[in-house]
């Protein structure tokens, strides 16, 4: 029996061939540093140990909105004022003096002396028409009110239950007037009545739209995941409400509600009217997306495993297309607001003692005191502000969740 010849650089492990003289003669194999380069696999790029989630896509595509970025830090601001009114207000609702009735706005002036910078702002003078026995202020800049930053005030409850005195700025003598925004008819501080205003406004945006969020996330997801007589009924549904003009519907709503209800029960009864109002368009856009996802192969894949109903609609089917909602809740809350403040001006939405942007823009409606006092018209610019930041945010988020963008 002849002997194989082993051809030289041949490893033990590597396919041979007999050659001519019954040599063995290695066959090629491609070698990893002279093969030629193939396609990059489909992760390429992506960070080690996982992809890059939706979440983190949309907050990339979002930093390009400079706007929407901007109006994001606007809108947080103004939330940050809603959660520390008590503190950031110069006084508290209650403050008021008859005597400063109507007075104007102080500026904010900085002075130095030999032991350093300080604050102060001018103090009035007040003379009385003979005639009409009206009262008239005018700045005198010989007196001096000093201005400090945590000094003591109006005592209060810091979020209803911690007692405090300190304000984040305010006179360094309680006794003092102090009206950086001017005063209302009262006397009472508009910067003070426009912060405090503030907490319920947004709080009632944000209420309202989390329970019509709900109500369209139930029932349009319902009417496109079950179908048939039921998205019928909800559909008739959606389109009764929409074919009601608001404005009357509102009006008819909230004359409904009893005027001997407390400020409180007010609030909860215009938060309901807003969200029973504000669900219909969510719906419609949560039935389309089920519409479009329930013959997907993963949904027929769920309901092959026996996945139950609830856990393929809020486990499977809204996930895939939440950032679309959060999107259109960000455009809802200015539509909240603005709801409310057209209810509370005209007088069917809170009332005082409760204290919002809608009710302090109650004072606005006398064209005599818009025209000897215009800073009551300033809960107007807060409003204009809030709603346009909340805007460009949710104009921003929409732009970033589209996927063909």
């Amino acid at each position: 029996m002849a002997e194989k010849t082993i051809h030289p650089g041949t490893r033990v492990d590597q396919p041979t061939v007999l050659g001519p003289a019954g040599e063995e003669v290695p066959l090629p194999t491609p070698d990893a540093e002279t093969s030629a380069p193939g396609p990059e696999p489909a992760t390429a790029g992506l960070a080690v140990g996982g992809t890059t989630s939706p979440w983190r896509l949309i907050w990339r595509k979002f930093r390009k909105h400079k706007l929407a970025v901007v109006s994001l830090w606007v809108v947080i601001g103004i939330y940050l004022i809603v959660a520390f009114a008590e503190f950031l207000a110069p006084s508290t609702t209650r403050a008021q003096d008859a005597e400063y009735a109507y007075a104007p706005p102080q500026q904010l002036q900085v002075w130095s002396d030999t032991e350093g910078l300080g604050l102060h702002v001018s103090g009035y003078t007040v003379t009385q028409d003979p005639l009409t026995f009206a009262r008239h202020f005018e700045v005198d800049e010989s007196q001096y009110i000093p201005v400090g930053f945590f000094v003591r005030g109006e005592p209060y409850e810091m979020w209803g239950f911690i007692p405090m005195d300190r304000h984040l700025i305010g006179p360094e003598d309680p006794s003092q007037p102090f009206y950086l925004w001017g005063a209302d008819r009262a006397g009472r501080d508009m910067l003070t009545r426009i912060i405090y205003g503030s907490r319920v406004s947004l709080s009632i945006g944000l209420v309202g739209v989390a329970a019509s969020f709900l109500l369209g996330l139930t029932l349009g997801g319902l009417s496109g995941y079950v179908g048939g007589k039921l998205d019928a009924l909800i559909q008739r549904v959606i389109e009764f409400l929409m074919a009601i003009p608001t404005l009357p519907l509102w009006l008819a709503l909230s004359a409904a509600v009893p005027p001997t209800w407390g400020p409180l029960t007010r609030y909860f009864a215009i938060t309901v009217i807003l969200s029973v109002l504000g669900w219909t368009g969510m719906a419609r856009v949560v039935r389309g997306r089920f519409l479009s996802l329930r013959e997907e192969d993963f949904i027929t894949a769920a309901r092959l495993d026996a996945v139950s109903r609830p856990r393929i609609i809020f486990r499977h089917m809204v996930p895939s297309f939440s950032s679309h909602m959060i999107a259109s809740l960000t455009m809802a809350v200015p539509g909240m607001i603005l709801g409310e403040t057209a209810l509370s001006f005209l007088g069917l939405g809170l009332q005082s003692p409760a204290v919002s942007w809608g009710v302090l823009l109650q004072d606005a409606q006398n064209i005599r005191a818009i025209e000897t006092a215009p800073w009551l018209m300033l809960p107007g610019a807060a409003i204009f502000v809030t709603v346009l930041a909340m805007n460009f945010v949710g104009d921003g988020l929409r732009d970033a969740a589209d996927p063909y963008k």
